[in-house]
């Protein structure tokens, strides 16, 4: 307390105690490559803000574009609005080699990063060194191309999307059986990783060439734009990708029907509304409660969000006014997230729960230094299946059609 010598008035600043939690940015984009310059900022991460700033770095003299490239371009042209970039040299894996820090472990160290690429890697083992890299971070969604040949793609739907990547055969092992002919077309399954069919026909911006490109840049700028615009809780799907003038292969709804259940994204074409994004699924199983992209998305930020924004618990007191502390300011998050439209309730307490006292921290988990929160929040689902039921009126007095 202050010592007050004489009298007068005398006015001070209390704290009110309350710690506002901010959510994390979930647009920022990593993107693992060959640059045109082949040789540029090898070896680092390199935050790029825009098209100009990609071209100044890792462009030069060349005039011949490269999935990265077209991929960096069509992220900034959907609507991202920073990325970094890890420029590989052709054909060097994605996560390095040995104990060399390079590609994606390079990304590693990248907190702001939720979105990770590599345009046109589409073998095997790059879609498992990417789904392991977001597995290990678990606070990053991978966007993985999907086949570049038409008949790979027609090949998928045959398959039912249900191809797993080829074992390797020790010497010796018998020939694989032609059931695996459809193996590899399809990642495995994860909760952190989402899968994008056909390729994009584009303008190349460095030669002006009309050419086919992996769609997974221009998806990281469609999931920028609709974060931007409506929120990490709507899922990024029914929107247009800028840019695309065709598509390498036209996925009908018979072979989406195949191709959706198992978590493969279809990128489609429509008469009247052109090339647009139409799933929003992710690799998980069918029946996992990650299996929407959106929901998956927005627990990544939730996550990241209460975690940064209550690192001033550690080394306090853990008694009932560290409990109140942690249930007001998390609760005051949640409750700034259902008002923007993320979590379904009429009220916040339909929408989520906060629950930190005596029952989640006993005197044994006291004892070992921890203090335990539960948090349930009820996600809002896509409307991915719209149904209308509609049934014959005999009269103005029958029963009348609902949907």
């Amino acid at each position: 307390m202050p010592m007050y010598s004489s009298p007068g008035i005398y006015v001070e600043e209390v704290s009110g105690g309350s710690r506002p939690i901010e959510s994390v940015g979930t647009s920022t984009a990593g993107f693992v490559g060959t640059a045109p310059d082949q040789n540029a900022r090898r070896g680092e991460a390199v935050a790029v803000n825009s098209w100009s700033e990609f071209l100044r770095v890792f462009v030069g003299d060349s005039q011949q574009g490269t999935p990265l490239s077209r991929a960096i371009y069509g992220f900034f042209d959907n609507g991202g609005g920073r990325c970094y970039v890890v420029n590989i040299a052709p054909g060097e894996p994605l996560a390095g080699k040995g104990r060399q820090r390079s590609g994606l472990r390079l990304l590693e160290a990248i907190d702001e990063i939720a979105v990770v690429a590599a345009p046109g890697y589409t073998d095997a083992l790059s879609y498992e060194d990417l789904l392991a890299h977001c597995e290990l971070m678990g606070d990053r969604m991978a966007i993985l191309d999907g086949p570049e040949q038409v008949g790979d793609v027609e090949r998928l739907t045959r398959a039912g999307a249900s191809g797993l990547p080829k074992p390797k055969r020790a010497e010796g092992d018998p020939a694989p059986q032609a059931a695996e002919e459809n193996a590899g077309l399809r990642p495995r399954q994860s909760d952190y990783g989402t899968f994008y069919v056909p390729w994009l026909v584009v303008r190349d911006a460095l030669s002006g060439d009309v050419v086919g490109t992996p769609p997974s840049g221009h998806v990281a700028g469609v999931w920028a734009r609709s974060d931007t615009l409506r929120g990490v809780h709507k899922a990024p799907a029914n929107e247009p990708v800028r840019g695309a003038v065709d598509l390498t292969y036209r996925v009908t709804k018979v072979e989406q029907d195949i191709l959706n259940p198992a978590g493969v994204n279809c990128i489609r074409h429509f008469p009247a509304e052109g090339i647009r994004i139409w799933g929003a699924r992710t690799l998980a199983a069918s029946g996992s409660e990650w299996r929407y992209l959106n929901v998956r998305r927005l627990f990544n930020m939730l996550k990241e969000s209460i975690g940064d924004g209550t690192r001033w618990i550690v080394f306090e007191p853990n008694d009932n006014l560290l409990w109140r502390s942690i249930r007001r300011d998390i609760s005051a998050f949640l409750t700034r997230v259902w008002r923007d439209g993320a979590l379904q309730g009429r009220t916040p307490q339909e929408a989520f729960f906060v629950k930190c006292d005596e029952e989640t921290n006993p005197a044994e988990v006291r004892d070992a230094g921890e203090v335990v929160t539960l948090i349930g929040v009820a996600p809002v689902k896509p409307a991915e299946f719209v149904i209308f039921k509609i049934s014959q009126s005999a009269g103005t007095g029958g029963e009348q059609a609902g949907a």
